[in-house]
């Protein structure tokens, strides 16, 4: 059977169809030396500078192929200062901080590029008991984390819906010392629309799914047994989340798997799927890579990006989707993610522990990791080193707990109007951690980040608002206050 493209279509193999991709593909090889073109197609995005002012145009899968075929050093020079520009006009300099909690590595999929496979003999299963996620949760409390985002392999048996459901449950219910976990997001297999009801009644944040690779056929050999192998349920798994009410979807790729530019084309072809669908882009897009891990070798999948090329992914993420937040991991260096950070990513991981239990263990554990981490910083090393870099730690939760979700956080931040709100609560979160969690030469600094911060909130009541909520936080121990 033929499929055509279609991306109102809710058929994956019709929003994400792959003649499409193969002609953008020849459309780019075709297109990638027409300089004027190029820089035309940038000129498009330019509206986005200024979002608060005039909506500009998105630019397709197809013209953002264009670019990212394109090996004129200066096109690239201009794709990454513009994406700079952007960022800056959507997000500002904040950069808002998570941690992923592993609750279970049990899972039956046989997945060629993950160790949790179910043919893996060597990785000791495990899974947490709700005893187990408390002391968990406490030590990420007391690191000073607000936001995770849990783990878990697809096991009907061991990882149910139940189980997920519970462990949310008792997340959110932990409250250490002034420690609070206020956001969870949730990245599990797909399932069913009455599955993602349920993740909704329990307050999830954003749903979080990985596509791994659109290339079907790709897809189907990387994934030979277990439910996951069913690449039009996995690829149609934002649709029903979409249906079961939940409106913050996070997609992603893991870059490494199979070409990238099939899989940039494929990623913007699903974002511009939701949109078409939906009225709401996805919350978020993740741009793993693979890397190493128990009885997985990244040699073997002969896809790899250079650093430069993966920086430009990102900037053309960032360019083509511009309201979206976009999260890089420490599976990254510290190199790479301080790079990143200039060209899109508005989200980071801190401290994190890729192994079941990891948080509570004195030592780094490496037997139940899904995969190395290369930055293996404290959070507070990271606070300090984005203190350093001139952007504001974000630990706000502030828009999903007012209900700015979906459509709603779409129009504020479409608008430039988010920043009205997230500055402020940006920088009351981050007193919070300052006043709690912080060494004492990060507490310094901090502070003083937060008064040249302030002097940037140009609404004069806001601003007012803003230091009346720091001082409470100091100097009269509140907590969660937010705009």
């Amino acid at each position: 059977m033929g499929y055509s493209y279609n991306p109102k279509s809710l058929c994956a193999d019709e929003f994400i169809n792959d003649e499409e991709i193969l002609e953008t593909l020849a459309f780019a090889d075709a297109h990638k030396d027409d300089l004027q073109l190029c820089y035309d197609i940038l000129e498009k995005c330019k509206p986005h500078l200024h979002p608060a002012n005039e909506h500009g145009a998105m630019i397709t899968h197809r013209e953002a192929s264009v670019l990212l075929a394109c090996e004129d050093a200066g096109v690239n020079a201009a794709i990454k200062q513009l994406a700079h520009d952007i960022k800056q006009a959507y997000y500002g300099n904040r950069i808002v901080l998570f941690a992923p909690l592993y609750l279970s590595n049990y899972c039956v999929n046989s997945c060629l590029y993950c160790p949790y496979h179910a043919k893996n003999r060597e990785i000791p299963r495990r899974k947490l008991t709700q005893d187990e996620i408390r002391a968990e949760v406490i030590a990420l409390q007391d690191m000073g984390h607000k936001r995770l985002a849990i783990e878990a392999g697809e096991d009907p048996k061991h990882n149910p819906i139940e189980y997920i459901l519970e462990s949310m449950d008792t997340i959110y219910s932990i409250k250490h010392k002034n420690g609070a976990i206020r956001r969870v997001n949730v990245n599990i297999a797909a399932t069913t629309v009455d599955e993602y009801r349920m993740l909704k009644k329990a307050e999830i944040g954003t749903y979080i799914l990985f596509q791994e690779t659109y290339n079907k056929e790709g897809y189907k050999r990387l994934h030979p047994t277990g439910p996951k192998s069913d690449y039009n349920w996995h690829t149609e798994a934002m649709d029903r989340a979409m249906e079961g009410g939940i409106d913050d979807v996070g997609l992603g790729v893991l870059f490494g798997l199979e070409s990238y530019r099939y899989e940039f084309a494929g990623l913007i072809m699903h974002a511009e799927h939701l949109e078409a669908v939906h009225g709401v882009g996805p919350h978020t897009i993740s741009v793993p890579r693979v890397k190493p891990a128990m009885d997985i070798d990244p040699d073997v999948f002969d896809n790899g990006i250079p650093d430069e090329m993966f920086e430009k992914i990102i900037a053309l993420i960032r360019i083509t989707v511009p309201y979206t937040g976009m999260i890089i991991s420490t599976r990254e260096s510290q190199a790479v993610r301080e790079r990143a950070l200039r060209y899109g990513i508005s989200q980071i991981s801190g401290g994190s522990r890729t192994s079941v239990g990891g948080y509570t263990e004195q030592a780094r554990p490496h037997d139940t990791e899904q995969f190395d981490v290369s930055d293996q910083r404290t959070l507070d090393d990271v606070v300090s080193w984005l203190i350093d870099q001139e952007h504001v730690p974000s630990f706000c939760t502030a828009c999903y707990r007012a209900g700015r979700t979906g459509d709603r956080f779409m129009s504020f931040c479409k608008s430039g109007q988010i920043l009205n709100y997230c500055h402020p609560n940006a920088l009351v979160t981050l007193a919070e951690y300052l006043t709690d969690y912080a060494k004492p030469d990060t507490f310094q600094k901090g502070f003083a980040l937060i008064e040249r911060e302030l002097q940037k909130v140009e609404d004069e009541k806001r601003r007012r608002q803003c230091v009346e909520a720091i001082s409470a936080v100091v100097h009269k121990g509140e907590r969660d206050l937010r705009f």
